[in-house]
């Protein structure tokens, strides 16, 4: 078996117990047996070849399956990489399908666009991974000419689609974001660094829409309104990780949100036009405010 079907095993059988939260042996070999046949690959396992799936899923993917004696079930106890072994099983999925059938293009309509930049992620994966000093060349969209930049590599951050390389620039000693897709170039130096002890990239940007995240701001409670059926699509996707809903029936959807207000808060919530109504705070209702009126001036 080559190497890439002994990962989508590994795949399939967390699949298993993350929707079912826990099965038997018997249970998860049914399941396996089933997803040997629709994807064409041997699944099939003895007792002894799954007791050895476990430890290597612990291995790859820091995830700890467990078997309860008392209920002689099996379930996920530990799940330390939870945000990308989602993404992972995400992938599975789609790829799945993808091969399903030979001419894909006439099924699937992939957008046109795309993310520029990733070409940077291995070799930005490797300086961070290793607290490699990098020089780096990035070109800000409202600079003519780029800028040249020492700084310690902290994590990548995605944001709708886009990719952002979070670091800290020497210089000034200030914790910034550079896209991805303004990265033109960036060397790898001598020079290793100490990663902060109290750096937490998750609580930095917790209370973050986008990777704004401003100084000597405190995050707002804030609450939308929206009209039903934009509610649907709202309640399904979420605005961001902190998302509650507080009324939800014929009339709107109303959902308080725990945030910076910022340039990308500001533009997300744009978009929703006539759908959605600031009810507060009142600041942040008075700017979308002046935004619309500013825009209405232009086609006047």
């Amino acid at each position: 078996m080559a190497k890439q079907d002994y990962i989508l095993r590994y795949l399939s059988i967390i699949k298993k117990l993350r929707k079912n939260k826990e099965a038997t042996f018997k249970e998860i070999k049914e399941y396996l047996e089933n997803e040997s046949e629709f994807q064409d690959i041997p699944f099939a396992i003895s007792n002894r070849t799954f007791q050895r799936d476990l430890e290597e899923i612990r291995t790859i993917f820091k995830i700890d399956i467990q078997y309860d004696f008392k209920k002689k079930v099996y379930s996920i106890v530990d799940d330390q990489n939870n945000d990308l072994n989602n993404r992972m099983l995400e992938s599975i999925d789609t790829i799945n399908s993808l091969k399903m059938v030979s001419d894909i293009t006439k099924y699937m309509f992939f957008e046109k666009r795309k993310a520029k930049g990733t070409q940077h992620f291995h070799g930005l994966l490797h300086v961070i991974k290793n607290r490699i000093v990098i020089n780096l060349v990035h070109q800000k969209y409202d600079y003519d000419e780029p800028t040249k930049r020492l700084v310690e590599p902290y994590a990548l951050k995605e944001s709708k689609g886009r990719w952002y390389l979070f670091a800290k620039d020497t210089n000034d000693k200030k914790l910034k974001t550079f896209g991805l897709d303004r990265i033109l170039d960036f060397e790898n130096t001598p020079k290793r660094f100490d990663y902060p002890a109290n750096l937490d990239v998750n609580e930095i940007f917790h209370h973050c829409f986008g990777v704004i995240n401003p100084e000597n701001s405190k995050p707002q409670e804030i609450i939308l309104s929206f009209e039903p059926e934009q509610g649907k699509f709202i309640k399904s996707y979420s605005i961001h990780e902190s998302q509650k809903v507080i009324k939800d029936n014929e009339d709107e959807l109303r959902v308080k949100l725990h945030l910076y207000i910022t340039h990308d808060l500001i533009m997300e919530l744009l978009s929703y036009g006539e759908t959605m109504e600031v009810v507060a705070p009142k600041r942040l209702k008075e700017d979308i405010c002046t935004i619309y009126k500013g825009a209405l001036t232009q086609y006047e």
